[in-house]
């Protein structure tokens, strides 16, 4: 599973503003729209052209977690089953 963040900063020339770059900037994510729980937790879920799979957070877009389809199938279904339950 890959971790990636945009929150690599570009050199600014003297005075100039600093910007985020992205870390793979040819990569174009399909996003769904964002699950939210309580408190204002959005996560949102997506797919890129060549079916890699995205997890995202609506506070952090340029960061996310991807991987197959397949893979994070399977995290989500041990997820649901309770091999997380000891982080509540």
């Amino acid at each position: 599973m890959n971790l990636t963040t945009s929150t690599a900063l570009t050199p600014a020339a003297a005075g100039a503003p600093v910007a985020p770059r992205s870390a793979n900037p040819t990569v174009e994510i399909d996003w769904d729209e964002a699950f939210c729980s309580e408190g204002a937790n959005c996560f949102r879920f997506g797919l890129d052209d060549t079916g890699r799979a995205y997890i995202g957070s609506t506070l952090t877009p340029g960061a996310y977690v991807s991987d197959s389809v397949e893979a994070l199938r399977a995290l989500i279904s041990a997820v649901k089953a309770g091999a997380a339950d000891h982080l509540l």
